[in-house]
């Protein structure tokens, strides 16, 4: 009776019980004559048996702010007439609060409101409000996330703001003074300058290209400098995100939020041993295939991560095949006492700002060009590596200048077929042929049974096949697996001796040979041997296929000056020879200039 004739505000808990008793409470409210008025609970984001309470604290945490009475007073109520005495024929009206019976919640405005709730809050109410609004759960969760990612962008962000060069950058003299800052703080080879500098300026340009080639750091030993390398990639690198260990979910998960340039330090103690974390990295290659699948949440939804990025990986020695083949690997050597460096830490205030300036100015630029590029790619590089080497080429071709050759040559030194690296299988592959050839002037051997071609394998121990089997000699069921791979199974097969034998005949190994292996060193195309002697007629030789560039097999070079003799190929593996000389001293000047 004390509320008699008053306005009153009710705010029933978010259940069927709660209405129940407001229900109960309104018909005896109005039987004394007081203005009764119901919080329209659906639209306030309670969480099952929510109450105002929770509501409160929502606002508490979205403005960082109390909730006054004028706040509450603008939620959404619900006014109940005279005529709801009858509880067989309750009517609803709404308060003159500015609502309307037809005005409903749309989706915007509903996933503003679930992304300002606290995330223990949301997580009570996220069932309810994705069967109220008729879509799947994941769908709400991606769309309450990107609603929160500005925000959340502010707060967890780690990498700083680039200003950008207010004038425009010069694609060649950027690469010059990069490579020459390179140079300045670690010792190494040109090639190693050149693409460590084209590397850097692709992580500015990732999100304009389809190949992500890794940049893998390597050395025999210790302290050759490959912390420092990768310290100062760090400095040149777009969004550069450092570790010397992860896991594979955490790849993920950093790359799906941040899109970060992944710095993996001491990769040799950890990722050889983690095959889920080789996997993760080897999806980030190429654009399209650059995704990971996992469950996530207690509904275990699939969802769907994306690992494609920039990755640079540091370690002692080789990493597993299937990284080394994705990779533009640089080695770095132990410095000598005469060759001396400045220490990275002790590099000037500015240094790297200025060149990382440069390069965001520079891909904001030359993005949209570069995107487009199809730069030509060398033949002497597998198919594998011209992918790699594809979005270098096409920075280095838009930089110009000296930089379109250097690439090249750096290209065909780094991941040239003569450095290719050989496949456990494609090495057992090359011993086979070794075998069935036979010894030198005899008869090629057309078949051979299980047994003698293990011995065959096994009797030099310095091979691998020897110690194969845990320290034993590979055993006849790891031969057959290996070969197994390659469509190879052995077969009964009769000997001279007119017993039948399990075996192998050469013609099985045909394909495998001609497929997988390089052609052997004394095949008439791959042959440098002079032809003639040359006597004044200027007849030329065939020339190596390392510096032919896109001639043919037989192309010939001038003959000898004295016309004494025929010229024989030059065996470096550069487009112009005659320049490959002086190319190596020059690119290791500070200033680059060739």
């Amino acid at each position: 009776t004390a509320l008699a004739n008053r306005e009153i505000i009710l705010c029933p808990d978010n259940d069927e019980a709660g209405r129940r008793y407001a229900d109960g409470a309104t018909l005896k409210l109005l039987a004394l004559g007081a203005k009764v008025r119901r919080m329209d609970v659906d639209l306030l984001g309670l969480p099952p048996k929510g109450d105002l309470v929770d509501w409160l604290d929502a606002f508490e945490y979205r403005t960082q702010t109390v909730a006054t009475k004028a706040d509450i007073g603008r939620l959404p109520t619900i006014c109940i007439k005279e005529e709801a005495l009858d509880p067989n024929e309750t009517t609803l009206d709404v308060a003159s609060n500015g609502q309307s019976p037809e005005v409903k919640e749309n989706d915007d405005a509903a996933i503003a409101r679930l992304a300002a709730m606290p995330p223990l809050q949301y997580d009570r109410v996220r069932s309810a409000e994705a069967e109220k609004m008729d879509v799947r759960l994941d769908t709400l969760d991606k769309l309450v996330k990107k609603a929160r990612e500005p925000e959340d962008e502010k707060i967890r962000s780690p990498f700083d703001e680039v200003e950008k060069s207010p004038e425009p950058v010069d694609g060649a003299e950027l690469l010059d003074d990069m490579a020459a800052t390179i140079h300045r703080y670690i010792v190494c080879e040109w090639e190693t300058a050149v693409t460590v500098a084209l590397w850097c300026v692709f992580t500015w340009l990732v999100d304009r290209v389809q190949v992500a080639p890794l940049l893998v750091i390597t050395a025999p030993e210790k302290r050759c400098g490959k912390s420092q390398l990768l310290d100062l990639i760090g400095r040149l690198s777009r969004r550069p995100l450092r570790a010397s260990n992860i896991s594979p979910a955490a790849m993920f998960r950093v790359i799906e939020a941040h899109g970060p340039t992944l710095l993996i330090d001491e990769a040799d103690s950890f990722l050889k041993q983690n095959e889920e974390l080789r996997g993760v990295i080897n999806s980030g290659h190429t654009r399209q295939s650059a995704y990971v699948i996992r469950t996530v949440g207690d509904d275990h939804e699939p969802q769907q991560f994306s690992t494609w990025g920039a990755k640079a990986i540091c370690g002692i020695g080789r990493l597993s095949d299937t990284i080394m083949d994705r990779a533009l690997v640089v080695e770095l050597r132990r410095k000598l006492p005469s060759e001396s460096v400045e220490r990275l830490r002790y590099a000037e205030p500015g240094l790297f700002d200025e060149l990382v300036s440069r390069m965001a100015r520079y891909a904001d630029d030359s993005g949209a060009e570069i995107e487009r590029a199809r730069p030509e790619l060398p033949d002497t590089l597998n198919d594998r590596a011209q992918d790699n080497w594809d979005p270098l080429l096409a920075i280095a071709d838009h930089a110009k200048g000296e930089w379109p050759k250097r690439a090249r040559l750096a290209a065909e030194k780094i991941s040239g077929v003569l450095t290719d690296a050989v496949s456990v299988s494609a090495e057992l592959l090359a011993d086979i042929r070794t075998i069935l050839e036979g010894e030198p002037g005899k008869t090629q051997i057309d078949r051979i049974s299980t047994a003698e071609l293990l011995e065959s394998l096994t009797r030099d121990k310095l091979k691998r096949w020897a110690t194969y089997n845990k320290g034993m000699p590979m055993s006849p069921r790891q031969l057959a697996n290996k070969l197994a791979d390659y469509g190879i199974r052995s077969q009964d097969i009769r000997f001279p001796n007119n017993r039948p034998l399990k075996g192998y005949k050469r013609a099985q190994f045909e394909d495998a040979f001609s497929r997988y292996l390089s052609p052997p060193a004394d095949t008439p195309y791959a042959s440098a041997t002079p032809r003639q002697i040359n006597r004044g007629e200027r007849i030329g030789v065939a020339d190596s296929a390392q510096c032919r560039g896109s001639e043919t097999v037989n192309a010939t070079r001038v003959s000898a000056l004295d016309n004494a003799c025929s010229a024989v190929a030059d065996s470096k593996p550069v487009s112009t020879c005659a320049e490959a000389g002086t190319h190596d001293s020059a690119l290791k000047s500070s200033t680059l200039r060739i």
